[in-house]
């Protein structure tokens, strides 16, 4: 999506709480699998129920209801629709993550789209989150606890695998975006640090993530990149010697357009993204990424795809350019 679209502002939002966290004051293996998590806070956290910071007010959207309803433009995929409750709700649930299983969705919500950036980091309730289906049916979704209690902090963007999760954070002690990641061990997840040195946030502007399942590529987006094609393109980093080395833009799905937030299948031979209002797909055939095909639009981004070939993603629902709120769809493989 372009920079100043709906779909960009869980990014901007999270940028822009630095206001209030200068303000607060700045200081210069486990056996189970992110499959298998369940979320255990620290004893002094009080988990608030994300509902209750839903306003009253809030309107519910749905298919019937919307003025520009997303669709598949794709013979493989039936139309998306929207996951039903207690996943989606009156507020703005955004930046799906589905493991491979399909049984486990990672989102970011927030409860009020109309709430000022600066004020959502104190809402208590704005952050990653976790969700659960067991017998084909959501569980109630659970707060993923990405700092330490009384401390300012908004986390989002989140990619996991292999009990560890990669999150882009705002956070009390820290000066701009960073990427942290954190690990998932006795049931929880924990010892959370900086990413920063390892993904070369400062020298290759890495953006939205995604690692492919042998861990030996890197796909991210970013911007205004030397050597892109437009403000915002998809690159490759391999790993070499254990180290993410210099990446190469991945020419045949960039254009001078806005492409990104990339997503693999888990397979690896299908890159999916977001280009400006649409989410695309390019097929990867004998190694070489082919010419990507819009498969859904219109306001539908962050692609993330699960073994069945099922695509999660974040759709916005406008009352002209006013944004009411936002929900996640899944659109299943025919």
């Amino acid at each position: 999506m372009k920079a100043n679209t709906p779909i960009d502002l869980k990014i901007w939002k999270i940028f822009l709480t630095l206001i209030l966290i200068t303000i607060i004051g700045c200081t210069p293996k486990d056996a189970q699998s992110p499959e298998q998590i369940t979320t255990e806070p620290a004893s002094e956290t009080i988990i608030i129920d994300r509902e209750s910071k839903v306003p009253t007010d809030a309107v519910k959207m749905n298919p019937q209801t919307d003025a520009a309803p997303v669709k598949s433009l794709s013979s493989e995929y039936n139309d998306p629709v929207p996951l039903q409750y207690p996943i989606n709700t009156a507020g703005a649930e955004d930046s799906p993550f589905i493991m491979p299983d399909g049984n486990t969705l990672y989102f970011f919500f927030t409860p009020d789209v109309r709430v000022p950036v600066e004020k959502q980091v104190i809402d208590e309730v704005t952050g990653i989150y976790v969700a659960k289906k067991i017998n084909g049916e959501w569980q109630k979704p659970e707060r993923i606890l990405l700092q330490e209690p009384g401390k300012a902090g908004t986390d989002g963007c989140e990619f996991a695998q292999d009990n560890v999760i990669y999150f882009c954070t705002v956070r009390e002690g820290y000066t701009g975006i960073h990427w942290f990641k954190a690990d998932y061990a006795n049931g929880k997840w924990q010892n959370w640090r900086s990413a920063d040195k390892e993904l070369k946030t400062d020298e290759y502007k890495t953006g939205e993530l995604h690692i492919s399942s042998s861990n030996q590529e890197l796909y991210f987006h970013a911007d205004n990149k030397a050597g892109g094609k437009g403000s915002r393109d998809i690159w490759i980093s391999k790993k070499i010697n254990g180290e993410w080395g210099e990446p190469k833009n991945v020419a045949a799905v960039n254009t001078e357009r806005d492409d990104g937030y990339p997503a693999l299948n888990p397979e690896n031979n299908e890159l999916w993204f977001t280009r400006d209002y649409g989410t695309w797909r390019s097929k990867k055939i004998n190694g070489e990424w082919q010419t990507p095909e819009q498969m859904f639009s219109p306001l539908a981004g962050e692609p993330s795809i699960d073994n069945a070939g099922n695509v999660y993603f974040i759709h916005h629902f406008f009352n002209k350019d006013k944004m009411i709120e936002a929900d996640i769809y899944v659109a299943r493989k025919k």
